[in-house]
């Protein structure tokens, strides 16, 4: 690896297996690198992207940041490893001209995503001067792959595979989360606090399965991983991709045409005021098993309270936590976004409205 190259971590796995908190807690150990991060996401309102700008990025010099908004990138028209060249390479170029600010890049891909046509776009001339993959990262939802599930909510899948209209890829999850783990670098196990001895023999013969012996395996509960036994792999990943075999090498035709149930696929976001924080959550429950919600994700704004509580349900799990402070020119409101199949936002902003709280002045 050429010592001038900006090296590139690639995290990869279905939704819901915890990219976007591995990835923040990632960002926050890294006091004093400089990082750009890449997020790909599908969705009215970007939350995971908040989230992680919401991390402090240091830079050595302030008045030139590593990249854009706080160093992130957003990437939110498609899955990327199917809008590599309208998509993924313009920002490229321009980290590649910014080059001298940046330490490290972090690409957070969608949950459908094949690491190989990303990785093998590291190969392009005006990529592959410039940067290296230092690890492609595969990280797996530890009780769904135990349960043979793969995924924590296969609806949530499919809902992602129907709405991304650039798709090109209609694999099964086995099928996926084989192509995702031909890649990998090194494979992480999120949930390790939900697994006993027995799931954690069934999760590791799968991986066994699918990857070298020379591929680790880390088992790690909420994201928590140090710094250091994800970056600084120097794997050069770009280097043998070619020779990675998976189910889709024959499918990845950007020109191909394709048809999704588009119309079926809902999303929106609701907008409220500040909300009693525990009335909110027991009406997304309600809410969450009573309609074919597959994802919803946001913000809550609770009277009195400082910071800004990070609202997020996966399947039938609902998870709550304070993630910042409010800034003084934000406004206190709170924002959710939803996903699924024959919803109707009327009746999800009624049905949330009770929550909602009357603040005094």
């Amino acid at each position: 690896m050429q010592l001038n190259k900006i090296p590139v971590t690639i995290i990869t796995g279905f939704l819901g297996s915890g990219k976007t908190t591995l990835l923040s807690n990632v960002i926050k150990q890294a006091t004093g690198k400089r990082i750009a991060v890449i997020v790909n996401e599908f969705g009215e309102l970007d939350i995971d992207a908040d989230l992680l700008r919401s991390c402090p990025l240091d830079c050595e010099d302030e008045a030139t940041p590593a990249t854009g908004e706080n160093g992130i990138y957003e990437l939110a028209n498609g899955c990327i490893c199917c809008t590599v060249e309208e998509e993924f390479l313009p920002v490229m170029e321009q980290l590649v001209a910014r080059r001298d600010d940046i330490d490290h890049i972090l690409i957070e891909t969608s949950g459908l995503a094949l690491p190989k046509p990303l990785v093998q776009a590291f190969n392009w001339p005006q990529i592959k001067q410039y940067c290296t993959v230092d690890s492609v990262i595969t990280l797996i939802d530890g009780p769904a792959v135990a349960a043979g599930r793969f995924a924590d909510d296969a609806d949530k899948v499919q809902a992602q595979r129907l709405a991304d209209e650039s798709l090109d890829h209609d694999p099964s999850l086995q099928e996926l989360l084989e192509d995702q783990l031909s890649a990998a670098d090194l494979v992480i196990v999120s949930k390790n606090d939900l697994l006993d001895p027995e799931q954690q023999q069934t999760i590791q013969s799968v991986i066994s399965a699918r990857v070298p012996a020379a591929v680790k395996t880390i088992y790690v509960e909420n994201g928590d991983i140090q710094l250091d036994a994800i970056i600084g792999l120097e794997a050069a990943a770009e280097d043998n991709i070619n020779h990675v075999h998976n189910h889709h090498d024959h499918h990845h035709d950007h020109g191909a045409e394709h048809s999704h149930a588009h119309d079926h696929f809902d999303s929106f976001v609701i907008t409220l005021g500040q909300v009693d924080g525990e009335k909110l959550q027991q009406l997304l429950g309600e809410l969450l098993n009573s309609h074919n919600i597959y994802r919803a994700k946001g913000f809550a704004a609770l009277p009195n309270k400082p910071m800004r509580q990070v609202v997020q349900a996966v399947g039938k799990r609902l998870d709550v936590h304070f993630d910042r402070m409010w800034n003084n020119d934000e406004a206190r409101l709170t924002q959710l976004v939803f996903i699924g199949k024959d919803l109707v936002k009327a009746e999800i902003e009624a049905a949330l409205a009770p929550a909602v709280v009357k603040v005094a002045g």
